[in-house]
């Protein structure tokens, strides 16, 4: 399961998506999302996830990398799926035993929220998976300048962001370590009770926290060795520069959300 965890991670491919500007995959990320949470169809979010099969294939990233990092998510998809099932009213009733009544709205409705929810990770986890940290904090950093005339620190606020992402698979690979260590010590993560698993998560965590520190103590350290101080004007070794491609991809973009709109309007 620990190795499942994809989040945050970039792989490495030479696909047109890839060379893309960071900031143009922020910003078709952001209608894609925009267009999932229009309607509340089935033909809306068939589209939406053909679009999204045609950018994965373009990517050049495995399909099954991008289904391993739904699997940590799954508990959440069965416990969407049981409250929208059991619970969801109707008029048509499809079954129907003592307290439990299943309507045919209810299904559909669970349907169209694990849809939903698998398109929004799967669309969000392709801009991680083709951007790598550095792109994505210049690309934040630059879409977001212009709040910098009021005062906002958006170079620091882009820099956590950063580090955040740079420290996910770290820690997960910190965590793996940890418990083959203690597996290889005799310590049984599967066997017991809830309550005697949760009592050996303690073992996990408190390595894991004094792991965390120590790496940001020695982050911290390189960064002053560096000179680096925040709210300095600084430069970048590889300024972000427009293509003809991302105009493209930008104005494809907008006719995709264009199109949801007019898919909502004849649907609905």
């Amino acid at each position: 399961m620990i190795r499942d965890i994809t989040i945050g991670q970039y792989y490495p491919s030479d696909s047109p998506i890839h060379h893309l500007d960071p900031r143009v995959k922020l910003f078709a990320t952001l209608l894609y999302i925009i267009g999932l949470f229009l309607s509340k169809s089935l033909i809306v979010f068939a589209v939406a996830g053909v679009v999204l099969i045609a950018c994965i294939v373009i990517s050049k990233v495995p399909f099954r990398y991008m289904i391993k990092g739904l699997k940590p998510v799954w508990i959440l998809l069965v416990f969407i799926c049981i409250v929208n099932v059991f619970f969801g009213k109707g008029e048509v009733l499809y079954f129907q035993w003592k307290f439990i009544h299943i309507y045919r709205e209810g299904i559909l409705q669970a349907l169209m929220r694990v849809v939903r929810l698998v398109e929004l990770i799967l669309g969000s986890s392709l801009m991680t998976y083709t951007t790598t940290p550095t792109e994505l904090t210049d690309g934040l950093e630059k879409a977001f300048h212009p709040l910098t005339k009021i005062h906002v620190p958006v170079h620091e606020i882009t820099l956590m962001m950063s580090i955040t992402l740079r420290f996910i698979p770290i820690l997960i690979e910190e965590l793996d370590r940890i418990m083959k260590a203690q597996t290889a010590r005799g310590v049984d993560f599967e066997a017991g009770n809830v309550f005697q698993k949760v009592k050996r998560t303690g073992r996990i965590l408190m390595p894991l926290f004094a792991s965390a520190v120590g790496r940001a103590g020695d982050l911290a350290l390189a960064m002053e060795a560096r000179c680096y101080q925040a709210g300095r004007p600084r430069t970048k070794m590889y300024p972000l520069r427009y293509a003809r491609a991302d105009g493209v991809v930008y104005v494809l973009a907008i006719v995709y959300l264009a199109g949801m709109i007019v898919l909502k309007v004849m649907v609905g």
